[in-house]
């Protein structure tokens, strides 16, 4: 199947503080085949990460020490304006989430949503995705 040979070449940062809340994203994210290439628990190592690493995907959860998620997806689309970024949060404020959106963030998930949940979602957005982050001349 062409998207799963596409998946196993999608590089994907996952930053997010709450460890716990990683270890699922890197079981979804390796379910879906795709690479994970760092893990930040704090918003300066997920903009140092995605400038070394170079990912196709961020995961960016919104409040995080350091640089909240919102200054990091800034900072990281600066520094690369074809990354995917996928938004997380546990706060559903639309002012949070409109201004990531505005910033160009793609999509945001609740990771309020048990695991089976996220996974559904990000599985059902999964081929949009991989086709904006290998389609948009990302490298």
């Amino acid at each position: 199947m062409e998207g799963a040979t596409k998946n196993r070449s999608v590089r994907v940062l996952i930053a997010e503080d709450e460890a716990h809340i990683r270890t699922v994203l890197r079981a979804i994210m390796t379910a879906l085949g795709a690479e994970i290439v760092g893990e930040a628990a704090d918003g300066e190592d997920a903009v140092a990460l995605a400038a070394q690493m170079r990912p196709h995907i961020v995961l960016l959860d919104i409040i995080m020490p350091r640089l909240t998620g919102d200054a990091a997806l800034e900072r990281i689309l600066a520094g690369d304006p074809h990354v995917v970024a996928i938004m997380m949060t546990a706060q559903d404020t639309l002012e949070a989430v409109r201004r990531c959106l505005d910033l160009g963030a793609r999509d945001y998930i609740l990771k309020s949503n048990r695991a089976e949940e996220i996974f559904r979602l990000l599985r059902e957005a999964w081929p949009t995705y991989v086709e904006e982050a290998l389609g948009g001349g990302a490298a």
